[in-house]
């Protein structure tokens, strides 16, 4: 009885041995599939990948290296600005416009033109009724103190001045300049008018109350480009031919 105890216990002993060694032997080794533990990524001590420089954790994009090379290659020329019924192509006149350009790619000469129009006209009608205010918003101190000395004159000798637009028949840009963001800009008017001067009494004394006139007037507008302001001012005003 004995014997037999000691062989059955000897045999469970061997079969427990011979199943803790293959568990040990399992569980003991790694296989290649277990998830290691969360590792921030140490970028200094990253293995460089095949096409990538070490220290560049860049997926670099098929053809990236392509695009790379092109963006070292110069420029394509940007052809000039079609100025077509504004200026001649290579005039000085288009040189100015495009020097505008670089610095307010937003200015648009035809806009301008249009404005200018704008501009003329509330300024020859501002001067006639002897405006002051809309005058000195539209034009330079130095032009603005000119006309005003003009009123107060007529004012003085109680004259009135009576301006009646018929038409604004031309306005074209003869000159254009750009020095340290100021733009100076230059347009030749031609208008017909119906412009006369009366006395105290009532008499016509300068010009004609009836008589259409071709008036050519030759005026310099200014403005700093690149500013929020978008207004421009009379700077300088000459007589047409």
């Amino acid at each position: 009885m004995q014997d037999s105890f000691d062989l059955t216990t000897l045999i469970f002993l061997a079969l427990a041995v011979f199943v803790i060694w293959r568990l040990r032997s399992v569980l003991g080794q790694k296989t290649g599939t277990e998830r290691s533990p969360f590792k921030p990524v140490d970028r200094s001590r990253t293995e460089p990948s095949a096409g990538r420089p070490e220290g560049d954790n860049v997926v670099r994009l098929p053809g990236a290296d392509r695009v790379a090379a092109d963006r070292t290659q110069t420029p394509p020329r940007v052809e000039a600005r079609d100025w077509r019924g504004i200026a001649e192509p290579g005039s000085a006149i288009a040189n100015g416009l495009e020097a505008m350009v670089q610095v307010e790619p937003g200015f648009d000469p035809r806009s301008f033109l249009e404005g200018a129009k704008s501009a003329y006209e509330a300024i020859v009608i501002a001067f006639a009724k002897g405006d002051r205010k809309t005058l000195r918003s539209l034009l330079s101190r130095e032009v603005c103190e000119g006309f005003e000395r003009e009123i107060d004159a007529r004012e003085a000798r109680k004259e009135v001045v009576e301006t009646t637009f018929v038409s604004l028949d031309k306005a074209e840009i003869v000159a254009v300049d750009v020095k340290n963001r100021v733009a100076q800009v230059t347009v030749r008017f031609l208008s017909h008018l119906i412009t006369a001067t009366r006395n105290a009494q009532g008499q016509v004394v300068d010009g004609s109350a009836e008589t259409v006139v071709e008036v050519p007037d030759v005026w310099t507008f200014a403005r700093t480009l690149g500013t929020r302001d978008p207004n421009w001012q009379l700077v300088a005003t000459e007589a047409g031919a």
